[in-house]
């Protein structure tokens, strides 16, 4: 659908978590209006309902990925369904019947807890500053492969994290420095560099508002089923010690010792997975 200029610059001043959704809203209000165009009255009206009825938008979680069920075209972590697991995870934990027992007054979109899957290390769907982020990983290896010397894997380390050994005639892939988005080894033709493991890394505790945090990342990486254990336990701790609506953010810079006591069978095993 085709949008005014005054509405498309409307609808990029809403914040950025929530507007796809109110786009696809505004969309919807105009095309049940028979327009094939968004106006700013569009916009408007459709401003002054979310105002007036944001707690019916509130389910009380929500999980966001990068490109939506497509899959992000440069993807690095596994290809599996995760994101639909979580999303189905998250509908049993209910969520919404807990914020509205803690928090005191009407409930707003920033109370939900958020998930968010990035499929590779661009993250573009911002994990950083989300109650739990997660961000696809494919881990590199060295084979017995002969190298064939041709430095395709040093030009597409955009970290410069791989180097020619002249005298072993072999790549090296400094681990400090690799971000484990797996390019080196999509364009390596000789199979020297290759994909070790597809998974996650995890990360814990972000948010912006007023006094913002980066989410903290678990060391190691994780399979699918490890990161719904994860997200699956987070929820609970965050159920078990959240009070007046305090963000799970809080909770991690609070009491970061009982949550990684929550998760610490799960750290020990994949602690050197990355």
């Amino acid at each position: 659908m085709k949008w005014t200029d005054d509405a498309a610059a409307a609808i990029g001043k809403v914040p950025f978590f929530v507007r796809k959704r109110v786009r696809a809203r505004v969309e919807a209000h105009a095309g049940q209006k028979g327009h094939d165009t968004v106006t700013i009255d569009d916009v408007q009206e459709v401003k002054q309902g979310y105002l007036e009825n944001m707690e019916q938008e509130v389910k009380g979680y929500r999980v966001e990925t990068c490109f939506g069920p497509q899959g992000c075209p440069n993807r690095a972590g596994p290809d599996t369904d995760l994101a639909s697991r979580i999303e189905a995870l998250m509908g049993k934990k209910d969520l919404f019947r807990f914020l509205k027992q803690s928090v005191d007054g009407p409930l707003k979109l920033h109370h939900e807890f958020s998930v968010t899957l990035a499929d590779c290390p661009n993250a573009c769907s911002r994990p950083q500053i989300r109650d739990i982020g997660i961000i696809g990983a494919a881990v590199p290896e060295i084979t017995d492969a002969a190298c064939s010397m041709c430095g395709a894997c040093v030009d597409a380390c955009r970290e410069g994290a791989v180097r020619l050994n002249e005298s072993r005639q072999m790549p090296e892939i400094d681990r400090l420095k690799c971000l484990d988005c797996g390019q080196c080894a999509d364009v390596c033709p000789t199979g020297t560099i290759r994909i070790a493991r597809r998974a996650c890394k995890v990360l814990l505790g972000g948010k912006l508002g007023r006094h913002p945090r980066l989410a903290e990342p678990l060391p190691g990486c994780y399979d699918a089923d490890e990161v719904l254990d994860i997200v699956d336990r987070c929820v609970d701790f965050y159920k078990q010690y959240s009070t007046g609506g305090k963000r799970f953010a809080q909770l991690c810079a609070e009491s970061g010792d009982a949550l990684m006591a929550a998760l610490a069978d799960l750290i020990r095993q994949n602690e050197k997975g990355c």
